[in-house]
């Protein structure tokens, strides 16, 4: 599997050299005044560890999670005071986790990043089915938030139980969500479940979009080496027929795809933490990229608390990309989108797409996986699977091994990917 990987990054990237994370970090974050970027906060607690899920996160306790937002604040003001004045993001995302167990909290949070950065373009977060109340909604939508995404996974029972998710009650949620509105009301779910049928995710989505969402996530289940999860991987053939009918349904609907996985009943609708071309990420785990760099944050809970007590930044490896490692990177999360300007990765980089990627371009259109329009290229449905094919190798490859490090390690010496 990290054959298919390696292989690809050294043909993209022309060289031989892997990607290289070190455990040195910048005491100045390397913040280039003239462009855009988003911000992402990562609140790790949960009050149960769900068995499929990869990310960072910890069981609930009041005490901890407190001295965690604490520390979290202060991160905040370690960053922002490296610079005079407010700059402008254009997004902040909430993930983790469950950070609206911490819903009274999260305004302290805004209001830290509000010293620092204008939010131009929202503000979301993510929630369990069961934070999903009048009480928790009015709280956060005081804080300011304006999307939010409600982990539902699946409104069945039968794959509740297959991913070991408590039954919740679809038609409270649904009068919550009609009580306080948001500009975005996304519902994520999983496919690729074992006996799982293009009917039982038709169910879903006609569910999600009658009980208050106007955006949608599909996501396909990704077994991570080091969760606990078993359950079986769907055949590629099937795999790949599911999503085509999923993606021939929404559109047929008329619904907006947003992305690979995400569908939108109205264009206004959106909810993407990580389509960025640069970001910060406050908080244990999260990332940091930049035009040049990409940083990650300790895992530990612990380790992050004492690093910010101590003033120190608590990046755990950073990346120092050399210029193609870069283009494959910012290619890769633009395709996510389904399309790709032509003239902003140019605009990015400072030289024509068609010099350092025009035979791979024209390879791709003529394999069937992107055709070209006015602005760039889009992605079509063979195009989509295939990117959903190789993200799961690349998945497998990197992001399992560097998150299974890092679970253990809370600052590594070096990772070569």
């Amino acid at each position: 599997m990290s054959l298919i990987t390696d292989l690809t990054r050294m043909y993209l990237t022309h060289s031989t050299k892997p990607f290289i994370f070190t455990n040195d970090f910048d005491k100045v974050l390397p913040y280039d005044e003239g462009t855009e970027f988003g911000l992402y906060v990562h609140i790790p607690f949960c009050k149960s560890i769900c068995n499929f899920c990869p990310y960072c996160k910890v069981i609930y306790d009041e005490g901890t999670a407190n001295g965690y937002i604490d520390a979290l604040i202060k991160e905040i003001h370690l960053v922002g005071k490296q610079w005079n004045g407010r700059r402008k993001a254009t997004s902040l995302y909430f993930g983790g986790g469950t950070p609206a167990l911490l819903a009274d909290r999260i305004i302290d949070i805004i209001a830290a990043l509000t010293e620092h950065f204008i939010i131009t373009d929202g503000i979301g977060i993510e929630l369990h089915p069961d934070n999903v109340n009048v009480s928790v909604l009015k709280t956060l939508k005081r804080a300011g938030v304006d999307k939010i995404s409600i982990g539902i996974q699946s409104f069945q029972d039968k794959y509740q139980k297959v991913l070991q998710r408590r039954k919740f009650d679809i038609k409270d949620m649904s009068n919550a969500l009609n009580e306080v509105e948001f500009e975005t009301v996304s519902m994520d779910f999983i496919f690729a479940l074992p006996t799982q049928t293009f009917e039982d995710l038709k169910n879903d989505i006609d569910m999600a979009f009658a009980n208050g969402a106007n955006h949608i996530a599909i996501y396909p289940l990704i077994d991570f080496t080091f969760t606990k999860n078993k359950v079986p991987v769907m055949p590629k053939k099937e795999k790949r027929k599911l999503l085509d009918d999923i993606t021939n349904y929404c559109i047929g609907k008329g619904y907006v795809r947003k992305s690979i996985w995400t569908f939108a009943s109205e264009e206004s609708a959106s909810y993407s933490s990580m389509t960025r071309d640069n970001f910060f990420g406050f908080g244990c785990s999260a990332t940091s990229l930049f035009k040049d760099q990409f940083k990650i944050n300790t895992f530990s809970v612990l380790e992050y608390c004492k690093r910010i007590d101590a003033n120190i930044m608590p990046t755990a490896l950073t990346n120092r990309f050399v210029k193609r490692q870069r283009m494959i990177y910012y290619l890769f999360w633009k395709l996510y989108s389904t399309r790709l300007k032509v003239e902003e990765f140019e605009e990015f980089f400072d030289i024509p797409l068609n010099k350092v990627y025009g035979l791979e371009f024209w390879l791709l259109q003529v394999l069937g996986f992107l055709k070209r329009d006015e602005e760039g290229y889009k992605m079509t449905l063979k195009g989509a699977f295939y990117y959903h094919y190789y993200e799961n190798f690349y998945t497998l490859s990197y992001i399992d091994k560097m998150w299974g490090i890092m679970r253990k390690e809370a600052f590594p010496k070096d990772i070569k990917l």
